[in-house]
């Protein structure tokens, strides 16, 4: 079932890939069913906070009327960053399950998951189809370095 969600996770990741966004995606489910789905749009929308996670936490709180989601987790490709992570434990979210490990990130999330400065505890699970969800996010980050390599060596030399 865990894959299941987080393949779901990744086709919302290649939509914004194909969108030319950062390829992170995001699944809510409730009760063993995709309630909800988000993909980033930071760049689409100019918007800081216009994450994967936070557009599908948006859309899950709407379907079901409450900012309150106690029996849903959550599926994102990535990792959930300070904010993110922070939206979750608003919305009392039961369970996040993470699929790429974001180095810079990682003690933060997992310090904010089970914090005894907040009122909600998080359970994580990361790892969850690693290979891919990494893969996809590496290829991104490639072509930008190379097509910015390549747009250097375009420029004249300035004398």
């Amino acid at each position: 079932m865990v894959e299941k969600f987080m393949k779901a996770a990744l086709s919302c990741a290649k939509k914004a890939l194909a969108e030319g966004e950062v390829p992170i995606g995001a699944v809510v489910v409730l009760d063993g069913k995709i309630i909800s789905r988000g993909h980033n749009r930071r760049t689409k929308k100019q918007i800081a906070t216009a994450h994967a996670e936070i557009e599908a936490i948006e859309k899950a709180c709407k379907k079901l009327g409450s900012w309150r989601i106690p029996e849903c987790e959550i599926y994102v490709t990535l990792e959930p960053c300070p904010m993110c992570m922070g939206a979750m434990l608003n919305a009392r979210i039961k369970k996040v399950y993470f699929g790429a490990y974001e180095a810079k990130g990682r003690s933060m999330t997992h310090a904010l998951a089970v914090s005894d400065l907040v009122n909600h505890k998080i359970e994580v699970e990361g790892g969850i189809m690693r290979e891919e969800c990494s893969e996809i996010l590496s290829d991104f980050f490639g072509r930008m370095r190379a097509r910015a390599k390549s747009a250097n060596k375009d420029e004249a030399p300035r004398q």
